[in-house]
């Protein structure tokens, strides 16, 4: 690694500073094992040595080749990592999300490349926490909104292949639970019954918490576990403490970026977009963009999704998936 340079603090420095893919190599093994030493993903064994001109480790053990990019987002992946780590440190620190085509332009692959780049960086900024928000003296805002497109913007045979019904029907309900100064968490819901709703409130808020909700009947009952207090938006949308406005803001950006940016999102992947956007928002204060960075390089390792199964083709003939695979950005007709 280029222990020479400072860390780089913008887009500019840091693909000056990835610019070599042994920095890069080097710079997630850093990150991905303790001290820097190699472990193999195989037997587990520290012995290997680094084969430099294949950018390889071989285990003395199992004598098992392996690269920096097993067991992470990165694996079997042709792109080099100096691409990988530029289209990283770019989603990470745009506020309203950043296209797959303007990826493909950027970094010199291709769309349909770009698209599954994308994917596999969002799976990185999955929040897998389990400790429950609020707690005493904690405050937790919880509100649902639909995330759909609007028909007049359709093509025709669009609309007719969304478009079913009238007002919230054909839209996917999105459930988000803020607590105050804290993080936001979010999740795709089947409907807004009250099963449902109470149901990721009991499993996400901590008992005793200060609740806010609007005056949707499905949050009665709360108030057994929870100090519960709700505002009617029919008659006001604050009362003193007693509002939804900090999820009513985290919607407001999410749909900028859906609207805005991604044109179209299906409701099969909706769930990635929110993680891309919850990932943003929890890490925006006192962070830079490198910080980030960093914080998203923490979430490569263990996870990853093969291009089947993102275009939901697994057990398909690849002739078909790369027919679904041409088609426009985040227009993909699961």
């Amino acid at each position: 690694m280029k222990n020479e340079y400072t860390f780089p603090k913008t887009l500019q420095e840091a693909i000056q500073y990835f610019s070599d893919e042994e920095t890069c190599i080097q710079f997630v093994a850093s990150l991905r094992w303790d001290d820097g030493k190699p472990v193999c993903p195989r037997c587990q064994s520290e012995d290997s040595t680094y084969m430099e001109k294949r950018r390889v480790w071989r285990c003395k053990d199992c004598n098992k080749q392996y690269s920096v990019k097993v067991g992470t987002i990165f694996e079997e992946s042709p792109i080099p990592l100096h691409k990988w780590l530029a289209g990283m440190w770019i989603i990470a620190g745009a506020k309203n999300g950043v296209s797959s085509y303007e990826i493909h332009r950027a970094l010199g692959l291709t769309q349909k490349s770009a698209w599954f780049m994308m994917h596999r960086l969002r799976l990185a900024m999955q929040n897998g926490s389990i400790m429950k928000l609020g707690g005493k003296g904690g405050e937790v805002e919880v509100d649902e909104t639909f995330i759909g497109g609007k028909a007049r913007n359709m093509h025709i045979d669009v609309r007719e292949r969304r478009i079913t019904g009238t007002g919230s029907k054909d839209k996917t309900a999105v459930m988000g639970i803020l607590e105050r100064g804290g993080e936001v968490r979010t999740s795709v819901i089947p409907n807004r019954k009250k099963k449902t709703l109470q149901g990721e409130v009991k499993k996400h808020v901590a008992a005793g918490t200060a609740l806010f909700t609007d005056a949707l009947l499905s949050y009665d009952g709360l108030s057994k576990q929870y100090a519960h207090e709700v505002i009617d938006h029919a008659e006001a949308y604050v009362n003193g403490r007693i509002h939804t406005n900090g999820l009513e803001n985290f919607w407001s950006l999410l749909k900028r970026g859906l609207h805005g940016t991604y044109v179209s999102v299906e409701p099969f992947h909706l769930f990635r977009y929110l993680d891309e956007q919850a990932f943003r928002y929890n890490n925006r204060k006192d962070m830079n963009d490198a910080d980030r960075f960093i914080a998203m390089m923490s979430g490569i390792v263990g996870r990853r999704v093969t291009y089947k199964k993102l275009t939901g083709k697994e057990g398909v003939c690849a002739q078909s998936v790369n027919a679904v695979a041409s088609v426009d950005d985040e227009r993909m007709p699961f």
